[in-house]
């Protein structure tokens, strides 16, 4: 077909989709004829720019189809502007996230993994610094040692992403190093297997993030972070040390925090030397004084729940692993677990308080009316980052009442006017 035949061709079927929207059999056919065209002319050469041969971009597609199942998909002819199907998301106490089963399972598992890669864990540490209690507890959170199914066609999901996705560009992109990753041949195309967000294997990582940072672990010559539990241990310290991560520093103590400290400190651009932290009152709830190498570097203020739940002295290892996961909560939760897998710790000495249900649009109203009185939320997205939590704090204490540094209910009908 000609390339004006193929443009007029486009032109009908996004006006058929307009017209009668993208959900019935014959305009997802005509959708699939459009996704095949865009694979051969568009992915094509894109891949063989970076070195992938034809016969590999015709394995990785054969018998893929759109999957109309992803969230977050702007099919051809759907006006960006058509409103999204809103769900009313709710965001709790974060006790949550380290719910008794959780916990446990992973602990009990991960000393089992302790023992079974002892060898290429201590190795691994070595080399890279980062503890092998990090390396399993991450390894736990993101695919229960291996053991969680990964189901997905990694080409089916980056293909429709990539095609149809709200940020189809970059999903292009992580398309490609898929492909270069098959190229090369780390793994067979029916073991390279993603969640439905495309992220890879038993480390989680984006294909991206897959040729920067994933290793070969048992001296095979390939990264296959599919099935070499090796590889992944290997892979995760790599990428924890590319990042930045501080050897023989922790990643953070839980403390207690007086009341003359405001939970306001809180954040990563308010760091000071953890032997100022100790001269302002606090304490860990250990009983056990800062180790001296840790009293001279600098450490940070963290406070997932406010006043309302455990507080933390952070070292910038903390942040590291944030790099792995942009969330305070996953970051807590690997170097608790990681704390528990190798030294038996318990729980948190302080308990999370039940703040209640919050609709994260309601949490996002709050974060708006803030930012329109001048602080800085980090963005409105209905979940209470620590730029959040602290502006909470500065507003309650401009109003002269305690900071607790936390979003509750009641606080929008005093926020949101």
């Amino acid at each position: 077909m000609s390339i004006l035949g193929r443009l007029i061709g486009g032109l009908l079927v996004l006006l058929a989709l307009t017209v009668t929207g993208p959900a019935s059999a014959q305009n997802r056919a005509a959708v699939e004829r459009q996704f095949q065209a865009w694979l051969d002319e568009t992915i094509w050469p894109r891949a063989r720019a970076e070195g992938v041969s034809r016969a590999t971009v015709d394995e990785a597609f054969r018998g893929v189809s759109l999957n109309w199942d992803i969230p977050d998909l702007q099919p051809p002819g759907r006006s960006e502007s058509t409103p999204r199907q809103q769900r009313q998301a709710e965001f709790g106490s974060p006790a949550r996230y380290f719910s008794r089963g959780a916990i446990d399972g992973a602990t009990a598992v991960g000393r089992q993994m302790a023992r079974r890669h002892a060898t290429v864990l201590a190795r691994t540490e070595r080399a890279t610094g980062v503890p092998g209690r990090i390396i399993l507890a991450i390894w736990g959170r993101e695919s229960g040692y291996g053991r969680v199914d990964i189901p997905h066609n990694v080409f089916e999901i980056l293909g429709t992403k990539g095609f149809m996705g709200r940020r189809a560009d970059y999903f292009a992109e992580e398309l490609i190093a898929a492909l270069q990753i098959a190229e090369a041949g780390h793994a067979p195309n029916a073991a390279m297997k993603s969640s439905w967000a495309g992220a890879l294997g038993q480390p989680q990582f984006m294909p991206s993030n897959f040729l920067k940072y994933a290793r070969d672990g048992d001296g095979d010559g390939k990264a296959d972070i599919w099935r070499s539990e090796a590889d992944t241990i290997a892979s995760i310290g790599n990428y924890l040390a590319r990042h930045g991560w501080v050897s023989g520093r922790d990643w953070g103590f839980e403390v207690a925090v007086p009341e003359s400290v405001s939970c306001t400190l809180e954040g990563p651009d308010q760091g000071r030397a953890i032997s100022e932290w100790v001269d302002m009152g606090i304490r860990r709830v250990s009983g056990r004084p800062f180790p001296e190498h840790e009293l001279r570097g600098e450490g940070y203020l963290l406070m997932p729940a406010g006043r309302n739940g455990p507080a933390f002295i952070a070292t910038p290892n903390f942040y590291v692993l944030k790099d792995y996961n942009f969330s305070d909560l996953y970051a807590l939760f690997v170097g608790h677990m990681g704390d528990r897998i190798q030294y038996g710790s318990g729980d948190f000495t302080a308990g999370w308080r039940d703040v209640g249900q919050m609709l994260r649009s309601d949490i996002a109203a709050m974060q708006r009316a803030l930012e329109a009185m001048g602080h800085d939320v980090g963005g409105a997205d209905g979940l209470p980052g620590f730029k959040t939590r602290r502006s909470i704090g500065r507003w309650q204490e401009a109003a002269g009442k305690p900071a607790t540094c936390f979003p509750e209910a009641a606080m929008k009908s005093a926020l949101v006017r």
